[in-house]
């Protein structure tokens, strides 16, 4: 269990260049780069991640996610993850992220320790694709099994905090062989919750929303063919909730 509170990362999701910046700017230990932030996260552009890099001095972990969706994936979407983890490693992150299952829900051990080999010696965290499997702490051996270095997990819910009892679980099981980070739902109020687990690290968007600048807005369209999805609201990473995350450190 790991008792260093100071020992502990955050980590952040972000979504776009302003996010790691605010990011950064709140104490953050590194970031996990995404795109489509409403499909969960999938693989950021090559013009973010090369910007991003430019700009800011922390780690950058890009995720490796073709689509959104399930997490079985055909040989042409791996063919795709695979050229993005040559374009992340060759843009200089400092990790990857991804998560491959089987159809019965298990992690695929042998397609996940080939993008292992190919990401190295970028750090890899297999991401809450572990929250989608069948059995939890097998899972956990089997992710170990592939080389991986961490694990994000909400513990099997939606939230960490719905899932602490089963985080405290892989926690013990793991014992130190692999990273385990918590994330979904982290916030000020629940970190030191979370932190006392035992993981090593915690994972958390630190979202705000602000009004588009936008005068003229286009009513009755959804440009995504959700119209629970807002078209006229910009998502972002607050610096102030990174920082009250970092604070209870």
């Amino acid at each position: 269990m790991n008792s260093d509170y100071k020992s502990i990362k955050i980590e952040v999701c972000a979504f776009s260049l302003e996010s790691c910046l605010a990011a950064e700017k709140g104490g953050a230990n590194r970031i996990e780069l995404c795109g489509s932030m409403y499909e969960g996260g999938t693989t950021p552009s090559a013009g973010l991640i090369q910007v991003v890099k430019q700009k800011v001095n922390i780690e950058i972990h890009a995720m490796i996610r073709p689509r959104g969706g399930d997490f079985c994936y055909s040989d042409d979407e791996m063919s795709i993850m695979q050229a993005d983890i040559r374009m992340a490693k060759e843009l200089g992150c400092e990790g990857v992220v991804l998560g491959i299952l089987q159809p019965n829900g298990q992690v695929n051990i042998v397609q996940t320790k080939a993008m292992v080999t190919l990401a190295k010696p970028m750090q890899i965290t297999f991401h809450r694709a572990i929250d989608m499997t069948p059995d939890y702490l097998k899972a956990l051996e089997d992710i170990i099994e592939t080389g991986c270095d961490r694990i994000l997990t909400s513990g099997q819910k939606s939230t960490a905090i719905e899932g602490i009892e089963n985080i405290k679980k892989l926690v013990q099981q793991a014992s130190s062989r692999i990273e385990i980070m918590a994330g979904s739902g982290v916030d000020a109020n629940n970190a030191q919750t979370l932190i006392h687990t035992g993981v090593d690290a915690l994972h958390l968007t630190g979202k705000s929303i602000r009004d588009s600048e936008m005068i003229y807005r286009k009513k009755g369209i959804a440009m995504g063919g959700l119209s629970e999805v807002p078209e006229y609201e910009i998502v972002y990473t607050d610096a102030e909730k990174i920082r009250a995350v970092v604070e209870c450190l």
